[in-house]
């Protein structure tokens, strides 16, 4: 995981938005794209900054890709926050 990428990923109000819609379901890019007022091309980008700061994965089915939400990222981003704010192991 490169920490820049992650960051930069989640530092964008509607990459967090798609981070939300995928934490409920697995989607394709039309069922996220049908959330936003943006073009397809707009959606694809922010859904390969998601891939390449490892925050998603895509799935191809058929003519599909459908995205998930890949949690093992988040919990290592969520543990280093909990670092970086101290305390005992109690208090995380």
């Amino acid at each position: 995981m490169s920490f820049n990428e992650t960051m930069k990923a989640l530092s964008d109000p509607t990459r967090r938005a798609i981070l939300n819609l995928l934490k409920e379901n697995t989607l394709s890019a039309g069922e996220i794209a049908s959330n936003f007022d943006m073009t397809g091309a707009t959606i694809s980008h922010h859904l390969a900054q998601l891939k390449k700061a490892e925050l998603i994965q895509e799935t191809r089915q058929k003519n599909f890709i459908f995205y998930t939400l890949n949690t093992s990222v988040l919990e290592e981003v969520m543990l280093w926050l909990a670092e970086l704010k101290g305390g005992s192991e109690d208090e995380r």
